[in-house]
């Protein structure tokens, strides 16, 4: 399980993204303000870290900065509405993406998962959701007595929805979520394989895939 810092000084947003990262099985350790995230990074390994900019003590410049020189970890900045300077002072101190206040969460969650790929620190390769043990590594469902053998895009497509489930994926993003941008064929390639996926996961009831009209698909909880 990786480990995020979330350094902001408002605690109603730090209880937030709290939230939303262990519901996708993350680790979180809150701190403040700057001082207090670099005291924690002094003794606790840390895989990433959001910093808000505006913070008392060290401001989330200067803390970006010091990260930036001892340690390669990805940083996900969180700024306030219009203060394009913070960006601009964000990414030149080091920082890897931005977010502008007020944010969707699940935005926020598309953002790690996607600076955690990029640092090459993939998080868990399992999921667990609804009963079921979803796990990458060797391409299986299960969910009590049943256990479900999946193809690897079968597996890998079930992955990506259950990594947040309820939300709707567009067939272009499970293309080059999973099949890569340089791919050549069509989106009825992911309609196949959610038709065999479906199949497959007739004796786990409590996973369902529900088709979009016009949208895509998204998994949901029974």
């Amino acid at each position: 399980m990786n480990t995020i810092l979330v350094v902001d000084d408002d605690s109603h947003i730090r209880k937030l993204i709290r939230i939303y990262l262990e519901t996708n099985q993350f680790s979180v350790v809150e701190a403040p303000d700057g001082q207090e995230a670099l005291n924690i990074l002094s003794h606790t390994k840390i895989d990433l870290a959001i910093v808000d900019v505006m913070m008392p003590r060290v401001d989330g410049i200067e803390l970006t900065e010091d990260i930036r020189s001892y340690m390669d970890i990805p940083i996900l900045m969180v700024t306030a509405k219009g203060e394009s300077k913070d960006k601009v002072k964000g990414f030149n101190a080091g920082s890897d993406d931005y977010l502008v206040k007020p944010f969707d969460p699940v935005e926020l969650i598309l953002r790690v998962k996607s600076l955690m790929k990029r640092y090459n620190k993939v998080s868990s390769n399992v999921i667990h959701i609804g009963g079921a043990t979803i796990n990458l590594s060797n391409l299986t469902v299960v969910a009590g007595a049943h256990t479900v053998e999946l193809k690897k895009k079968e597996c890998e497509l079930l992955f990506a929805l259950a990594s947040l489930p309820g939300q709707i994926f567009t067939r272009t993003q499970l293309i080059e979520d999973i099949w890569g941008l340089d791919y050549e064929g069509d989106e009825r390639t992911v309609d196949v394989h959610i038709k065999r996926l479906r199949e497959r996961l007739e004796p786990i009831p409590e996973l369902i895939i529900s088709t979009i009209r016009g949208l895509g698909y998204r998994l949901e909880l029974v």
